[in-house]
């Protein structure tokens, strides 16, 4: 027995006069009603629209007149109200709803369900509905899905050794979104692995980009294109077999997240961007500022609806840049959104294993104890200003990604040149030179970027202070990034 249908028939067995299910999915749960109906003995199903009435009854199309047909006529069976929530602010179809409860609850056989795609029940009838929230399809309804696909094909439109692969990767989507993408990825005559993902992908990408406060960050960044972090390259490449289904089944204790902390333009948000080309999973990052901005409700409510989104595209990487200022904590840690803090260390705690969460922080000091501890994340790394080898190997990508010929560079001199620079510092360099360079109609070389180089102030000149408050407070609170830190990373 599916999941729904065991929902639909643990709803319809209590006999509650009231039942308000929250559910996109009208098709699939009306499917599942007519048999979890079946099977409780109610045969008459009957349905109401704003358009058609009750079961197109005259003078029935008002939600209030409709509720009071219910009881003048005392109809029985299972009465299906669609589409009802936004009329449920009327105080006559309030007080509609309580009388036909009323009347109901000496009635076995007549359960009167709310279908709506939204959830909006007034708090005068909280305590008489009984709420049923439905999820998406689960792995045997997929399943399903997928199968009856490939019977419809002379040949399997998805390949057997894939199937596992893109049923955990459909989770989340709906039975119509299921059913159209993979109608679209099948429409190719040589659909792989890769290519049916990447639809999904596209797909979910759609879905969340709907709620308004979630970014699909596209799996652009290869893990090589990341210069010097070793300690934390080696991390994710160790774990990307692991955050799997296949690894949950076993047992296998799955990743939780990790948090990133450092100097500011050390490579923090690149390296999690990385996270998601090299583990083939979406990701998506949560904008806090539109969650704060009111444009969405209530940034509690609006906080719970991005945290619902993403469990239900999962798996998927839930990127928070800048935790400290996204959770609404101030300079000293202080929790001026406590709410949100806390319903997010409360759901860190409960969510889904296959979602992987990945922070970054600059104001590190500004991290209460709670977010630091184990448990939390799997581990906490610092981010450093890059020693002189990994400077060397972030200015031979930036200048291989700007067409130059490495062999023309001194990267010796350049080391020496760029003591303590950051990365994003080294990039700025190379593309100011490529562009000097283009403006003279040549190629840039050596004398380019030396010029700019000793046209540009680093950060760690200007924030000094500030940079050895951050090395002392992370020496014996983090994992050096870096595999010239003070430490080989613990695995």
């Amino acid at each position: 027995m599916s999941e729904i249908l065991k929902q639909l028939q643990g709803a319809l067995a209590g006999h509650n006069p009231l039942v308000y299910i929250h559910s996109p999915e009208e098709e699939r749960i009306m499917r599942g009603l007519q048999q979890a109906a079946e099977n409780q003995g109610l045969a008459r199903i009957s349905c109401w629209s704003c358009l058609k009435g009750l079961d197109g009854q005259p003078d029935s199309q008002g939600p209030a007149a409709a509720l009071q047909l219910v009881v003048s006529q005392d109809l029985r069976g299972l009465l299906v109200f669609k589409d009802l929530a936004p009329f449920l602010g009327q105080p006559e179809v309030a007080r509609a709803l309580r009388e036909a409860f009323l009347d109901g609850q000496s009635k076995q056989d007549r359960i009167l369900v709310l279908l709506c795609a939204e959830l909006n029940i007034p708090e005068t009838l909280k305590k008489e509905m009984y709420l049923l929230d439905i999820s998406t399809p689960d792995e045997e309804e997929i399943a399903s899905l997928v199968q009856a696909l490939n019977q419809d094909h002379s040949h399997p439109a998805i390949p057997e050794a894939a199937v596992r692969e893109i049923i955990l990767a459909l989770k989340g989507l709906t039975e119509n979104e299921i059913r159209y993408v993979l109608q679209r990825a099948c429409t190719r005559t040589s659909a792989g692995k890769d290519e049916l993902l990447d639809e999904i992908f596209t797909e979910k990408k759609s879905v969340v980009k709907k709620s308004g406060f979630l970014e699909f960050s596209p799996p652009r960044w290869d893990i090589d294109s990341l210069g010097g972090l070793d300690n934390l390259k080696s991390w994710l490449k160790r774990r990307e077999k692991i955050f799997s289904r296949e690894a949950l089944e076993a047992g296998v204790p799955i990743p939780k997240g990790l948090l990133m902390m450092g100097v500011s333009g050390c490579g923090k948000s690149l390296a999690v961007k990385t996270i998601s080309a090299l583990w083939n999973i979406p990701m998506f990052r949560l904008d806090m500022n539109l969650v704060f901005s009111g444009m969405y409700g209530t940034p509690e409510e609006a906080f719970h609806r991005a945290l619902k989104t993403i469990e239900a595209v999962a798996p998927a990487v839930l990127w928070i840049d800048e935790i400290e200022n996204a959770l609404g904590l101030d300079e000293s840690g202080q929790r001026v959104a406590s709410h949100i803090f806390s319903s997010f260390l409360t759901w860190m705690q409960e969510k889904p294993p296959l979602i992987f969460i990945a922070a970054t922080a600059n104001k590190i000091q500004a991290l209460p104890a709670e977010v630091l501890r184990k448990g939390r994340f799997d581990e906490v790394f610092f981010c450093d200003l890059p020693t002189a080898p990994e400077r060397e190997e972030i200015f031979r990508i930036h200048l291989a990604r700007n067409g130059a010929n490495l062999e023309e560079f001194d990267f010796k001199m350049l080391q020496v040149l760029s003591e303590g620079w950051n990365g994003a510092e080294i990039e700025q360099a190379v593309i100011s030179a490529r562009t000097d360079a283009f403006y003279e109609q040549r190629t840039f070389n050596q004398r380019d970027l030396s010029n700019v180089i000793s046209r540009i102030v680093p950060l760690s000149d200007t924030m000094e202070t500030q940079i050895k408050a951050i090395r002392s407070w992370a020496f014996s609170r983090a994992t050096p990034a870096s595999k010239y830190g003070k430490s080989a990373a613990r695995r």
